[in-house]
């Protein structure tokens, strides 16, 4: 699980831009299962699912930066008040 964290932390754009084509790939296919739509409305309707999935994918990413980071700022200082304790 580490090492697919890694990749996608270092390939954050090509992790995007795979989920977001699976996504209109599977609406599509969901789609010309499910309803009698256009092609073109097909179309219409997979890339704003896709967007929408790509907007949580996004949102969660940046949280779990944020959380991340703020974790590491904690060990830093958590380290740092160890260090700074110790006698002279």
């Amino acid at each position: 699980m580490e090492a697919f964290q890694s990749w996608v932390s270092e390939h954050k754009l090509t992790s995007i831009g795979a989920l977001w084509a699976t996504a209109v790939g599977g609406s599509l296919a969901y789609t010309r299962t499910k309803t009698p739509l256009k092609p073109s409305l097909r179309l219409i309707h997979a890339r704003m699912h896709a967007q929408a999935l790509t907007l949580a994918v996004l949102s969660s990413a940046a949280i779990y930066h944020y959380y991340e980071k703020k974790q590491g700022e904690n060990n830093a200082a958590a380290a740092s008040g160890a260090t700074n304790s110790l006698p002279n």
